[in-house]
């Protein structure tokens, strides 16, 4: 059997180029309403003022790099190798990434949540 016909692949660090004007956003994987994406910053934090809330729970994990986060009144410092849990519709906002180095996230995103009522 050809694997090559069944197998997409690629290195997540390899192709890895930030750019100082905005952030890079990769969809790796998407299938059945997951998605996995690679985010690559380079000094970029969510607008002043600015909140996310997403309809869908979203897994984080820091491959690369340094970065603060501001979920409802508490502030997260990360590191490479910490991940977090981000519930769909919390409130959330990246507040620091560090300058001139690449931070580089992978995503994990569930389906859409479906509401009620």
């Amino acid at each position: 059997m050809d694997m090559k016909k069944f197998f997409i692949g690629g290195n997540l660090f390899k192709t890895a180029k930030g750019r100082k004007d905005r952030e890079i956003f990769d969809a790796l994987f998407v299938s059945s309403g997951v998605k996995i994406e690679r985010i690559i910053s380079l000094g970029q934090t969510t607008a002043p003022g600015k909140w996310l809330k997403q309809s869908r729970d979203e897994w984080v994990l820091l491959l690369k790099g340094a970065a603060r986060l501001r979920i409802g009144d508490d502030t997260l410092r990360l590191k490479t190798g910490d991940y977090l849990f981000i519930p769909a519709g919390l409130r959330h906002r990246v507040e620091w990434t560090r300058p001139g180095k690449e931070t580089i996230w992978l995503a994990v995103y569930s389906p859409t949540q479906k509401t009620t009522g």
